[in-house]
């Protein structure tokens, strides 16, 4: 363990459970590399994703964004293609995106799809999937309202999906963001969870929550808070 990562534990109560506004607060106080680190919440559910209504797995849009920029690509046809390009895509294709893709090149962080393109995605889905760029319609990444996709993906959007132990992994702004924002951001990817908690999970359905940066350690928040949030 070095002696950065040494000093930042001493500023946390590792046993305690911090509230929301707290554990963001702390956060910030964390902040040890040159460059802006992003802020994480990791949670663990009481879920089996194994059964297919405990696969907890959605899409939001940060309040405040996520400070990254994102570069969007789109897979469409005819009148969509302008569509996408007009709402600011940063690449617009089809057989020829495929082909681009297949060969390697990978330059965009999201790409999203018309349902009239799946037969195409599904040349390169072992070539997405891996990446976690498989569009899905449960995130809003297979529309037809592809304007509306590309200005979201844009603006904040931010995907999370449950790994097989319960876990999500979820990025919600950068350490010079405010704590209010952070905050809200934290509040806004809660609300959608909580909001897909299955009828047959039981017992309690947030067992931990957790915030940090890129190299800090975490810091515990109160899960009944956070399951609390609405």
């Amino acid at each position: 363990m070095s002696k950065r990562y040494k000093s930042l534990l001493e500023k946390i109560e590792v046993e305690k459970q911090y509230s929301l506004t707290e554990a963001v607060a702390l956060v910030k106080e964390l902040k040890s590399a040159k460059f802006d680190e992003t802020v994480d919440i990791a949670l663990n559910l009481n879920v089996d994703p194994r059964h297919a209504d405990q696969m907890i797995r959605g899409a939001v849009v940060l309040p405040h964004g996520t400070g990254k920029t994102v570069r969007v690509a789109v897979m469409a046809k005819g009148v969509k293609m302008d569509e996408a390009k007009e709402a600011g895509a940063d690449i617009v294709g089809n057989d020829d995106l495929v082909e681009s893709i297949q060969a390697g090149n990978i330059d965009f962080d999201v790409l999203i799809a018309t349902p009239d393109t799946m037969g195409l995605v599904g040349k390169i889905g072992r070539i997405l999937g891996p990446k976690g760029l498989m569009p899905n319609p449960k995130t809003g990444t297979v529309t037809m309202d592809v304007a509306k996709a590309v200005s979201e993906a844009k603006g904040g959007k931010v995907t999370y999906r449950v790994d097989k132990k319960g876990n999500i992994h979820c990025g919600i702004g950068k350490v010079s963001f405010s704590a209010e924002a952070l905050a809200e951001n934290i509040s806004t990817v809660m609300a959608a969870v909580n909001k897909a908690k299955p009828a047959s999970a039981k017992g309690r359905y947030v067992t931990k929550a957790a915030v940090s940066l890129t190299m800090s350690p975490s810091v515990i928040i109160d899960s009944s808070e956070m399951m609390d949030i609405k």
